[in-house]
């Protein structure tokens, strides 16, 4: 499993970049805090639940991370090779 240090220091990086959820709905975020606001929905997803679901991971789908906020956006972007690099 990656540090969730890594991992999180990743999504930063790539904040404001275009990912696509596994039906291919475009998205951006942005990390104003401890938190990401995703650009196609109201939901703020906190660090806690992508360090939660990093446990998780890799996943098949958004359907296997049971109980995260916002699967189909946190499966996304931890999923996307930009943010799991040689993690999993």
């Amino acid at each position: 499993m990656s540090d969730v240090e890594d991992v999180w220091a990743r999504i930063l990086t790539y904040a404001g970049q275009e990912f696509r959820t596994v039906t291919g709905l475009p998205f951006t975020y942005e990390v104003p805090g401890n938190y990401l606001r995703v650009s196609r929905t109201n939901r703020n997803l906190s660090r806690a639940n992508f360090e939660k679901a990093i446990e998780l991971m890799p996943a098949e789908g958004p359907g296997e991370l049971r109980g995260r906020q916002g699967a189909s956006y946190t499966w996304a972007i931890l999923m996307d090779s930009r943010i799991r690099a040689d993690g999993w």
